[in-house]
Order: C-alpha cells, then structure tokens, then sequence
C-alpha cells in the first residue's frame, strides 16, 4: 500500500488512475494483486474517499482492475481465452457514458429491416441445394456498381469470411504478406495464425504510400491487403492517382509478379469517398471485398468479392466443401435493401450524418489546439503522448476510446482509436476532452 501511494505524484482521480495503470503497465502491479481499499488510500494520499473511488470507476471502466465486493478490487486478470490477442481488446466493453472504443456504426442510423424481412419470406428460395451461389439480380445490381468488371463475382458471411477464405488459397506458413499501418486487429491476429510474416506499409492521407510499397515489395510478398477507403483506424481514402501509382509500383516490381492484391471495402456504402479500386489497373491480381455490416447491419453478415475467374473459381469451390454457399434468404433481403427507394436514403441519411459528426469533431479539436483532418468514415486515428494515460484519463471523463497499440504492425508512436460516429451530440465537450487527453 505505502508503495502505491508513493507512485502517485496527482491526487486528482485522473492522477490516481494514471499512476496505478503505469504501474500495472510496467508490471509492478501483477494480474490477481489486490489494490488498497478505496478508505486506505484516500488516507494515505489525505483526499476524500470518492476521489479515489472515481479512480477506481475510471481503471474499471478500461479493463484494468476489477471489484469482488467486500474482498476488495483487484489487478484484472487475463480475459476472455478463447479470443486472438488482439481482438480481446476490442470486445467485453464496459459501461461508460459515452464508449467510443467499438469500431461499430450508430445503431440509431441502420436501415430498418423490418420491410424487407416482410416482403423477402414469399420469395426467398430455400429448397434446394444446387441453385446458383450468387442469386442473379444481386449478382447483376452488383456488378453494376463494381469498380472494375470481375472475372466472376461471389457472396460471402462477411469481409472477414472473404479475407480469410482468400488467404487460405494463397498462404503457405513463412509467406510474407504487405499490410498497412496502422492496420485492422482481427487481420493482424488472422496472419499470424497463418505464421506469416508482416510487412508493415506506412500511409498517408491518400492511403498507402508508392515509396513504402515499393521497399516492400522488394521482399517478394504473396499478397498485399489494403483497405480502399475509410480505413479503420486512419480514416483515409485513397484516391485515383494514388490507386494508378500504386499499381504501377506493383507492375514494375520484379519481386511482385505473383503478388495478389486483396482490397477490404469494409464501409462502402457509408463512406463518403468513390469506390476506387486498384482493379482498374491490375484487372487480373485483384481480389476486391465489399461488405454491408456497417451500412446495413452488422448481424446481416453478408459481403461481395470478385476478382480474376480463377482465383474466383477456386475460391467457389472450396466453399462449396465447408458452408457451400450464404443463405439465399439472406441475399434476398440484400437486394431488397439495395433497391428499396426508402432504406437507400436511410443509408444516404447514415452516410451524411457521418460525415457531419466528422466534421464536427475535427472543428471542435481544432477550436482546442489539435489540428486535424476530416477523417472519412466512422473513426478517428488520434496521436497522443501517452497512450495508457489518454484511455485512463478519457476513461475517467466517462469516455471509452480504444487503444492504439493493437492496430500497429510495427511500433512506433502512441495513438488511439476514437469512433466518432458514435457522438450524436455534445461536441465541443468531447473534443475538448480527447484534446486534453493528448497530452495526459
């Protein structure tokens, strides 16, 4: 106990909660140690009980201790197992007044499914097993909409469904795989059940950066995996010029002549930025995912990738020897979505709702200090002077943010994940928060 209170050098909560997560972060506080009671620190530090309760409700609230009761408050230990590293930090969220850790779009602004669940039950073909995969006016609407003219085009359970089943053709254990960074946890957990190795791509506001690729690539990757647009957690899109650069780097590398390109269009419909797509140039190595969780729903589980007829055809064969093909129902319901004039402005609504909490968000900052640009998409990539300090302190606010460490391929710098299409009001006051917490 006399140890913990000599570490604290700011008996404000903020202070207190910083100073115990530093030392649960170096170590000097072990999972299953118990803390002081909230009486015996306060009397230690000569504050009152319920600063060092807010300190305690702050550390809760992140996931770093937790309360048995009368037994007292503990260093958490390790949680939920059965989840990749860095996934586990994503998920078992608890309450905090505004949580903007989750990465997931306003459930207040998703289409209402009701309709098209009504109307899809006399038309839905759920007999047989040997119809098409792809049901065909989907297959056609979305073809229309494609940023390049696909060799084939399938339907899959999600753009993790598609990420996953893609590499399952293309890695061997050892592959070198390019990816971004800051880049998406759940794949960075994915390449390294592969036992791939990462090259790490920096971006800049337009996406991937040539000169970063092209150093890459010296090292004969077998794929590149890239997120088009809204890039979770950057919040950037790449533009045409930077997708014809981009695949003129590919084309001239001698060490990508095998290389596959997977794009990740995770956000399409609610991003603001055209769908742009190396495929247009590399017609024959692309594989293009787009999915429909975030404009739609995220329980929909339902996504598009088309790419060159063989990788494609080989994709369709394998999945037809495990689930062998996404529910027909389902993909109903899709097009009705799609093409129902009432839920395509409910998504346009979603769409420019974004970007106005975007561009709200970024003037707030601004008015306090942080000059930022306007992310695209539902999340801000935010630099900060100490990473585990800024979620603290956030976190003692009534603020959940995510970390920054999880989203790095390769270390460097401190940052967290802000999901500002989650702020519905109230944005000079977050603002001023999460600017304040950049330097904590």
């Amino acid at each position: 106990m006399k140890s913990i209170a000599l570490a604290i050098d700011d008996a404000s909560p903020s202070g207190i909660a910083a100073a115990i997560a530093r030392l649960i972060n170096s170590g000097d506080l072990a999972p299953g140690d118990r803390l002081p009671t909230v009486r015996e620190l306060a009397t230690e530090l000569g504050v009152s009980p319920a600063t060092v309760s807010h300190a305690w409700q702050a550390l809760a609230s992140v996931g770093l201790i937790i309360s048995r009761g009368r037994s007292g408050s503990f260093v958490r230990a390790e949680r939920t197992t059965w989840l990749p590293p860095r996934s586990r930090n994503l998920t078992e969220l608890p309450d905090a007044r505004l949580d903007l850790s989750t990465g997931t779009p306003d459930p207040l602004l998703l289409p209402d499914l009701g309709p098209a669940l009504s109307r899809v039950s006399s038309r839905a073909g759920t007999q047989s097993y040997f119809d098409e995969p792809v049901i065909p006016e989907l297959g056609a609407l979305l073809l229309e909409s494609w940023p390049f003219e696909p060799g084939t085009l399938t339907i899959v359970d999600g753009a993790m469904d598609a990420l996953s089943r893609s590499l399952d053709l293309l890695l061997k254990f050892g592959d070198r795989i390019v990816v971004e960074n800051p880049g998406f946890p759940p794949l960075l957990d994915l390449l390294e059940h592969y036992g791939t190795e990462r090259l790490a791509v920096e971006l800049d506001e337009e996406g991937m950066r040539p000169d970063s690729l092209a150093a890459a690539l010296m090292r004969s990757p077998a794929a590149i995996v890239l997120q088009p647009r809204t890039q979770n957690p950057a919040g950037v899109s790449m533009t045409v010029d930077r997708a014809r650069e981009l695949a003129r780097v590919i084309r001239n590398s001698r060490n990508a002549e095998h290389t596959i390109v997977i794009e990740d269009d995770h956000s399409g419909e609610i991003s603001s930025s055209g769908d742009v797509s190396l495929g247009a140039f590399l017609p024959d190595r692309v594989v293009h995912i787009r999915s429909f969780s975030k404009s739609h729903g995220p329980d929909l589980r339902i996504a598009a990738v088309g790419g060159p007829k063989e990788f494609m055809d080989r994709f369709i064969a394998r999945r037809i020897l495990g689930p062998g093909w996404t529910s027909r129902m389902l993909q109903r319901i899709l097009y009705d979505l799609l093409t129902d004039s009432v839920t395509v402005g409910q998504v346009s609504l979603a769409r420019s709702t974004y970007r106005e909490r975007q561009v709200a968000i970024a003037s707030s900052l601004r008015s306090h200090g942080f000059e930022t640009a306007v992310a695209d998409g539902i999340n801000l990539w935010m630099p900060v002077d100490d990473e585990r300090n800024a979620v603290v302190q956030l976190a003692a606010a009534g603020i959940r943010v995510a970390a920054g460490t999880p989203f790095l391929s390769s270390p460097g710098g401190q940052f967290v994940r802000v999901t500002t299409g989650l702020i519905g009001a109230d944005f000079d006051e977050v603002g001023g928060l999460l600017a304040a917490a950049r330097t904590a």
